[in-house]
């Protein structure tokens, strides 16, 4: 872990030992990304096609829901709910209906699945967590699910989830759905990795003393001043992540800098803090990358002259070089071992929402060594767009 600057205050460390009791709140894993859009049908077209997911389940009025459609996606462990509004009449239909018009398309829920919603939900509220619906029951003929949800920055929530021995396809109230394209031979990713959120200038630490506080993760990794910086802009990151590390969440902020960075156009574009880009592991990136690139998804653009001296520091890997050059893919190597990454542009009109595909091999890092050649590759979309 990297130190931190002067003017960057340490975060305190978790509360642990007699303090806390051990695992007050575990998780299991990433349960669902939950995405409000404007029409869902379509979503769910674009990331089946584009992404190789796998539509396994559908809710709307067809099934019961006259107030909303979602379509569940699937790659590996990776699940995608795509919601739309069809025509608003409860409060979480307005929300939702407000949430695309002010937002455009992008996450609302960060869903995680714990063995004891009500345990996890009481935990989270002792330790200072808003909570936003209390813990409930759904049933169906394949079981009962309980889920509760809280709140964390900006209008994006965590649902509690604990299935248990729940066999049906997403949640009750959900039906299985048949897949839109057939399914590609190889699937281009397999589970999340990580997700990233932005947050406002001075309030990164807050965040991450909630994470430490209210879940009990760790602080996995920092990223502070020098270590993401150009000649133009800046920002700082620190990464809490589970005990398992199955469940990352890397919190950034702005830093001062002669012009917009990042996460300034993100705050700006989606009206304050939100998700900023999800990151997909796959075990062939290469694979993963041609056949989305085939189907019409942009990658961001890296100079060619990062690869002329990239085998110097990041030694073998198991995509040649030349290949790595050919397909824009960066490569980064830390004490662990190395992993290959690469970006997407926005998914959508605003310059939002993005996806990150990689590929680790030992490494648990997050392509510290790949800050500069990225964001450099980032301003210049951002100076395309006129906001730089």
């Amino acid at each position: 872990m990297t130190g931190t600057t002067a003017d960057t205050p340490e975060t305190p460390a978790p509360t642990t030992g007699a303090s806390r009791e051990a695992d007050a709140f575990p998780v299991k894993g990433m349960d669902a990304i939950v995405f409000a859009v404007g029409n869902a049908k379509q979503a769910a077209h674009y990331y089946s096609t584009a992404f190789g997911m796998r539509l396994v389940a559908y809710s709307g009025p067809e099934n019961g829901s006259r107030e909303t459609a979602s379509y569940v996606l699937e790659s590996g462990s990776a699940r995608f709910v795509l919601t739309s509004v069809i025509k608003a009449a409860t409060e979480h239909g307005k929300f939702l209906e407000q949430h695309v018009a002010e937002h455009g398309d992008g996450v609302v829920d960060l869903a995680l699945e714990v063995p004891d919603t009500r345990a996890a939900y009481a935990e989270a509220v002792r330790q200072g967590a808003t909570g936003l619906r209390e813990p409930f029951e759904l049933s169906d003929e394949h079981g009962t699910v309980v889920m509760a949800a809280i709140a964390t920055y900006g209008q994006t929530r965590h649902t509690l989830v604990e299935r248990r021995d729940y066999r049906g396809p997403y949640l009750p109230g959900f039906a299985a759905a048949e897949p839109i394209t057939a399914p590609p031979a190889k699937r281009f990713f397999q589970a999340v990795d990580h997700c990233v959120g932005n947050v406002e200038l001075g309030r990164m630490n807050e965040w991450v003393q909630f994470y430490n506080r209210v879940m009990g993760f760790t602080n996995m990794k920092e990223f502070v001043g020098d270590d993401i910086a150009t000649e133009y802009s800046a920002l700082m990151s620190k990464v809490v992540a589970d005990g398992t590390r199955k469940v990352k969440f890397p919190i950034n902020e702005p830093a001062i800098a002669k012009k917009k960075s990042q996460i300034d156009e993100y705050l700006e574009f989606y009206g304050g803090p939100g998700v900023q880009h999800i990151a997909l592991a796959t075990n062939d990136i290469v694979n993963t990358v041609r056949s989305m690139r085939a189907a019409g998804v942009s990658f961001l653009d890296v100079p060619d002259s990062y690869y002329d001296t990239l085998g110097e520091w990041v030694g073998d890997t198991r995509v040649p070089i030349d290949t790595l050059r050919e397909l824009k893919i960066l490569a980064d190597r830390d004490e662990d071992g190395y992993l290959l990454q690469i970006f997407t542009k926005p998914v959508q009109d605003r310059p939002t929402v993005f996806f990150e595909m990689i590929e680790r091999h030992g490494s648990l890092g997050f392509g510290k060594g790949n800050f500069k050649a990225l964001f450099e590759a980032i301003e210049r979309e951002q100076d395309k767009r006129g906001n730089l």
